[in-house]
């Protein structure tokens, strides 16, 4: 049998869900498993075009719309960027914002739900911080957070090398974090009765065995692999464009120290301290003035 694809693989993650409307809809429902359950979602992106595959920072997701128009984006991520927050608000924001016509009443407006699986630690500032995998971002008073805006506008953030780590409660939501995590560990795997979890398992041992498939994963994960050489090295270019310019401001300090020694305790005229220190003459004349007498 082929080895299986990852399914925190963009290209692989959008195939699994938006290809069966019904693991989506389970996966949305046990991702947030106390909020009422959406019986079935129609995905809007349901393509994916070979542009996408190797353009630079994009991710590739799932927007569907449920029963009601509530609008769902969900995508798994492996990459973080130093705004990714800033990122996410965005495209939660727009993704409401697309939803009015011109002249359509906000009566009409649903919410916009965004659900990231993160296979990198986010939050990771505090203790608390650190012991806590599982979150959810709405419209609520800073002073009393039982006061909302409504459900309008909702991130939900599952970073799942924590939820491995730490451990949930078992259940639904902990059965998918050991899908994402361990889908390569066949005993691992076998004892998960979640019936979703195994129907995606199913179709991740179908979509491997698809050639074509294969191919387009791995030229996804080449461009991300890509992604992530070019910003590592243009990160080593900076550093050491700022090492350079260390240097080079610690070597014109020096020179400047040596000229205004010279100008403080010799009678040495600006020429001779110029060709001394290595500063050009007017840069000796400014000293000068800045030395006292």
């Amino acid at each position: 049998m082929s080895q299986l694809l990852d399914p925190t693989n963009d290209y692989v993650f959008k195939r699994l869900l938006s290809e069966a409307p019904d693991l989506l809809v389970a996966l949305i429902n046990d991702l947030r498993p106390d909020l009422p359950n959406i019986a079935s979602v129609e995905v809007l992106n349901p393509n994916i075009e070979a542009s996408e595959l190797t353009g630079k920072y994009i991710i590739l997701d799932v927007l569907a719309r449920d029963g009601e128009g509530h609008c769902y984006n969900v995508e798994v991520q492996v990459r973080r960027y130093g705004a990714w927050h800033k990122r996410g608000l965005f495209y939660l924001a727009r993704t409401l914002g697309n939803q009015l016509n011109a002249g359509e009443d906000y009566q009409h407006l649903r919410a916009s739900v965004g659900l990231h699986l993160l296979d990198f630690d986010l939050f990771t500032h505090s203790e608390a911080e650190r012991q806590q995998a599982v979150w959810r971002f709405e419209m609520r008073d800073e002073t009393q957070p039982e006061v909302t805006l409504g459900n309008v506008l909702q991130m939900n953030l599952i970073e799942l090398r924590k939820a491995d780590t730490l451990g949930l409660p078992p259940g639904p939501l902990s059965d998918w974090i050991t899908f994402f995590k361990h889908w390569r560990e066949t005993l691992t795997m076998a004892k998960i009765a979640h019936e979703p979890v195994q129907q995606a398992m199913n179709r991740l041992k179908k979509l491997s065995a698809d050639e074509e498939a294969r191919r387009l994963a791995f030229v996804r994960e080449r461009a991300l692999r890509d992604e992530v050489s070019l910003l590592n090295e243009a990160k080593r270019e900076g550093r050491e464009e700022g090492r350079e310019e260390g240097l080079e401001q610690g070597r014109l300090q020096a020179k400047q120290e040596t000229a205004r020694n010279l100008i403080a305790r010799t009678e040495m005229d600006d020429q001779m301290i110029s060709q001394i220190s290595g500063l050009a003459l007017e840069e000796v004349v400014s000293l000068r003035h800045e030395v006292p007498h």
